[in-house]
């Protein structure tokens, strides 16, 4: 397994395979800030031991993709308040750049899996290309910015200063663990450290993040447009969010005609190794009805 490249959608895009490339297609698409090494190998292993074909890739302006350095600074407080004129781009384009890859990949439609902003992106390319997309899956995520607001500890959580070394990024991903992950399944801190060590080493870029966050903001909420989603659509949610409320999986449920949401107690805004068989299990059981 080696992280490979290709041109999509006018950038460069990050991705690494898992399983027979013969076998069904998956795509997994990450979160605000976060790179594909958040979906952690053994849970990739466990979906392509299932008869997949896992595809994991870095978002624009996270890990080894490309990053819009040369674009205006976000203007985070600004596009909270309503004013998104510093937004280079939104979902919208993310989301063209996952069917990009998918199409450079010869591959012509995948079940989808996203978690967080990337279950907004999965939303969004099943709205948008709903000939790409065999099933949906959108984990720990929410059909608009405004439905389900976060809890004032994890706003802050989020809205932390950026790190300013590799010490302080690890210390400071251990500290929100502990204030939106799961509280039914203690953190892992030895992982967690890590992680967040290699995530460093491997791309550090807060004004990325920022642009990710801003590209939420503009991008406005989707429940109207999910109403015309036909495909087999599993949604999963942590009944302990604090960061995506639990109404947030509730409403994109509730948007997409026969969308089954599976609500797990104990989990918040992460996804913890004991949860795994479950959510493998709703991903496939949800990949089988798409025939």
């Amino acid at each position: 397994m080696a992280v490979e490249t290709v041109k999509a959608n006018g950038i460069e895009i990050a991705y690494e395979t898992f399983g027979d490339p013969g076998a069904r297609p998956l795509l997994l698409v990450m979160g605000l800030g976060a790179q594909m090494i958040v979906w952690q190998d053994e849970f990739c292993t466990a979906i392509a031991e299932r008869g997949f074909h896992v595809v994991r890739f870095d978002n624009r302006d996270a890990g080894l993709s490309t990053h819009m350095h040369d674009a205006p600074e976000p203007d985070v407080a600004a596009a909270m308040g309503g004013d998104y004129t510093s937004a280079t781009y939104t979902l919208d384009d993310m989301a063209d750049d996952s069917v990009g890859l998918l199409a450079e990949l010869g591959i012509d439609a995948a079940h989808v899996v996203g978690a967080s902003m990337g279950g907004m992106i999965a939303q969004t390319i099943a709205i948008r290309h709903p000939q790409r997309v065999l099933s949906l899956t959108s984990i720990m995520s929410t059909p608009g910015p405004r439905v389900a607001p976060p809890t004032e500890a994890a706003a802050a959580a989020l809205m932390v200063p950026p790190a300013t070394s590799r010490e302080e990024a690890i210390e400071r991903a251990i500290a929100a663990t502990k204030v939106i992950g799961s509280p039914g399944f203690p953190p892992d801190e030895e992982w967690i450290a890590e992680s967040a060590g290699v995530a460093y080493d491997r791309a550090f870029d807060p004004p990325g993040f920022a642009r990710q966050f801003v590209a939420i903001q503009a991008s406005g909420d989707r429940t109207e447009q999910l109403g015309g989603v036909r495909v087999p659509t599993l949604v999963v949610h942590g009944a302990d969010d604090p960061l995506v409320t639990l109404p947030g999986g509730e409403a994109t449920a509730a948007a997409i005609p026969d969308a089954e949401l599976v609500v797990i107690p104990g989990m918040g805004h992460n996804l913890p190794r004991q949860v795994w068989p479950q959510v493998v299990d709703a991903i496939v059981r949800t990949a089988d009805r798409a025939g």
